[in-house]
């Protein structure tokens, strides 16, 4: 799918911010599409799914936080935040509830537009199916064509960079991958060595699989994920 198949919804209040995205992005080559609040966001999206929300925190009808968690419970497609506050709470919140990458206020636009290509071309079907079709670890099933997690028969529902981080660590099973090689490999690109965001998604894949979860140990800057269900020493 090229860029001009794109379409982008820009969900902010601010008009001079929304006008000021939508005409990068455009020059871009992508449509874009805008809403002004959380309610308008929900009828754009159900009316004809995006191919991603660039969504701001603060909206006049409702949290943008409580918004993501809404469409990520119906929907995969690739969230970016945006927020006016530069809090690690905001951010850590913000990934949590699904959110695909974030962006503080004032951000350079060439920067907004490199980040959009950057989760579109990780999110893209072709590249997916270039990977392996499934990898098992225990009750734990993970389907890279459908984009499908199982533990035994339950499926689980991950955020699509949860599903892509722990696709990277079981694929690289028994092998250390650091913060910075996953931010590379998952996010296409470095947070300015933010690898706190890497924390952050390890530990919501352990809570959703629960027991089922790979043993992920912490090894100085990086992770490993033991090559069967038996702990490895800590480093």
């Amino acid at each position: 799918m090229s860029q001009q198949q794109h379409t982008i919804l820009v969900v902010e209040d601010e008009t001079s911010i929304a006008t000021f995205v939508a005409a990068y992005l455009r020059n871009a080559g992508y449509g874009v599409r805008t809403a002004s609040t959380a309610q308008n966001a929900l009828v754009e999206l159900a009316s004809e799914p995006p191919a991603l929300i660039v969504l701001d925190l603060n909206l006049p009808d409702g949290d943008g936080v409580e918004l993501c968690r809404r469409i990520r419970k119906a929907s995969d497609v690739p969230i970016l935040m945006l927020t006016a506050r530069d809090e690690d709470v905001d951010k850590i919140i913000g990934l949590e509830v699904g959110a695909d990458d974030y962006m503080t206020k004032p951000f350079n636009p060439r920067e907004l537009v490199a980040r959009v290509k950057s989760v579109l071309r990780r999110a893209a079907p072709e590249r997916r199916r270039g990977e392996s079709e499934e990898l098992r670890h225990g009750d734990l099933a993970i389907n890279s064509g459908k984009r499908e997690v199982y533990v035994g028969d339950e499926e689980i529902r991950l955020a699509p960079k949860e599903f892509e981080l722990l696709w990277e660590l079981l694929d690289h099973r028994g092998i250390v991958l650091t913060r910075d090689q996953l931010l590379e490999r998952v996010w296409g690109y470095t947070f300015a060595g933010d690898t706190r965001t890497v924390d952050v998604h390890v530990r919501q894949i352990r809570r959703k699989l629960g027991d089922a979860s790979p043993i992920v140990t912490v090894w100085g800057v990086g992770y490993k994920v033991a090559s069967d269900r038996t702990p490895a020493p800590t480093a």
